[in-house]
């Protein structure tokens, strides 16, 4: 079971304490310049809303559990355009696992894919670049950036393979057909986009997330 959090907007729509991911997220997406941050008891979250983000940065208790304050990086400066943002979600592991791919100018979701049986989040996020690459391809694009938050899916994508140890079944087949698929592209394909890493210590959820934390 996920731990319960608390999560401190002090710049947002509606600056505040929130209990839950989905309605803090609503408060900064897509909010220039946004501040927010979590913390593990509704009391620390207390104080710290209270001391603002200022004070808490520098009191330290940012530090307590290795986690940092986050701005989120304003669009088309800190983080230039063209971008996408690729993404999972899985409920256990193995689990239902979908992936999607959103457009950082617009927020525009691109591409959606799944829930699939007895999946990971590894393959997921790793299906999802490799999906994004394969339709920026399609349309001639080369120049469109893509980031990921998983250092798994980067290092499969610069091997050209997945290092799963998911046990293949009958219900999961048609994800070892996808990745196969996605390893037989890579292989045929030289894509030149740029693929990052998504900076969530310093920037926090990626576009792409779905809000299940």
């Amino acid at each position: 079971m996920a731990k319960k959090k608390f999560y401190v907007v002090w710049v947002g729509s509606k600056p505040g304490i929130y209990a839950e991911w989905d309605k803090a997220k609503a408060t900064i997406q897509g909010f220039p310049g946004a501040k927010y941050k979590s913390y593990p008891t509704r009391e620390e979250a207390d104080a710290a809303f209270k001391a603002g983000y200022g004070t808490a940065l520098q009191s330290g208790t940012a530090s307590a559990k290795g986690e940092r304050l986050v701005t989120k990086p304003r669009i088309g400066v800190d983080i230039p355009l063209p971008a996408w943002s690729v993404d999972a979600a899985c409920s256990g592991v193995p689990g239902p696992m979908e992936y999607r791919g959103v457009d950082l100018a617009t927020g525009q979701e691109l591409f959606h894919q799944g829930p699939f049986p007895d999946g990971t989040n590894n393959i997921g996020e790793f299906l999802a670049l490799v999906h994004a690459l394969a339709q920026l391809h399609r349309r001639g694009d080369h120049q469109t950036t893509i980031y990921t938050d998983s250092r798994t899916a980067l290092a499969w994508f610069r091997k050209k393979k997945a290092k799963t140890t998911l046990e293949r079944t009958a219900r999961n087949a048609i994800l070892f057909e996808l990745l196969d698929r996605a390893e037989r592209w890579l292989a045929q394909h030289h894509p030149t986009n740029k693929v990052l890493k998504w900076e969530t210590d310093r920037w926090g959820e990626i576009p792409a997330d779905f809000g299940r934390k």
